[in-house]
């Protein structure tokens, strides 16, 4: 009967009786028939996966071919003829959507945290300016969007005040920074207020001032810890600069709204569409990715 030293010098041949350790390490013969299981394992789970998402392509592709109004529906959403036309059109007010996404993401970003910082100020002196931050972020987290925009776009030039602009592109991407601004906020106090209090006494007792320790130890953390959330609001405001369009900019949207209105074709809509998700996916991507890091991290015990 073998001994249970000798066991365990199976499973790792590389360790001797004496201690001593062989140059090449060679797995056992128990280890390498694990190893060829879980990779059976793995082509049998992506074979199953593939075969299953196949099936289900087919059977959609089959009910969607086979309804009563498919003809039509192809012929009205999907005309390859007026996809080409439409393309270069929507590619190219695409290129309004981008610029409103890195300038609005950066305003966002700045606005969302100087009310975040407020809401979190000690102390009653500072009672009317979290009031103020409260209020702020209640209002445009519970004002629809779509509406916001209508007002700002809208009811901005109807005033008809002296130096105010009444460029839809411009209070389009105010409506856009003023609604994002208000849930960028709560992410960021969110981040703030999940580190622990330890970390600004410590600080504080290294001689900082309550500035410096917000600006050296706290939001630091905050922000690497809200990394993910700040980038799905990201996500989410370039989709949404599309709603410009409603003040008559000529974006990627109002591009193809054109074509549609002197065609009646809305295959444009389509590759509007198709243009967005294709522009959505790396950045979502990006996300998972960074979210997924992230929690590697905290799993070894690193920081987030």
């Amino acid at each position: 009967m073998t001994s249970l030293k000798e066991e365990s010098a199976q499973d790792d041949p590389g360790d001797t009786r004496d201690g001593d350790r062989d140059d090449a390490y060679v797995p056992s013969q128990r280890r390498i028939d694990r190893e060829a299981h879980k990779r059976a394992r793995a082509r049998r789970a992506a074979a199953i996966a593939a075969v299953s998402t196949l099936v289900t392509g087919v059977v959609l592709y089959l009910v969607v071919v086979n309804a009563p109004g498919w003809p039509r529906t192809k012929e009205t959403f999907f005309d390859w003829g007026y996809a080409r036309e439409a393309f270069p059109q929507v590619l190219e007010g695409l290129w309004l959507n981008v610029r409103l996404l890195l300038v609005c993401g950066a305003a966002v970003l700045v606005l969302g945290m100087l009310i975040a910082i407020a809401r979190t100020l000690p102390g009653p002196v500072f009672f009317p300016v979290r009031a103020l931050a409260a209020a702020y972020t209640d209002f445009f987290r519970g004002l629809p969007l779509i509406i916001n925009l209508m007002i700002v776009v809208l009811g901005v030039p109807a005033l008809r005040l002296q130096g105010v602009t009444v460029d839809p592109v411009l209070l389009g991407g105010t409506a856009l920074t003023l609604t994002y601004s208000a849930y960028v906020a709560e992410v960021f106090r969110a981040g703030i207020e999940s580190v622990h209090p330890s970390q600004r006494a410590a600080a504080r007792s290294l001689g900082l001032t309550n500035r410096q320790a917000l600006r050296h130890v706290v939001l630091p953390q905050a922000v690497r810890r809200q990394v993910p959330p700040l980038l799905n609001d990201l996500v989410s405001l370039q989709k949404d600069t599309g709603l410009v369009s409603i003040g008559g900019a000529v974006d990627a949207v109002r591009a193809a709204d054109i074509i549609v209105g002197r065609s009646l074709n809305y295959t444009p809509y389509i590759v509007a569409g198709l243009v967005f998700v294709a522009l959505t996916i790396p950045m979502t991507r990006f996300t998972d990715w960074v979210t997924a890091r992230m929690d590697r991290r905290r799993a070894q015990g690193g920081t987030p």
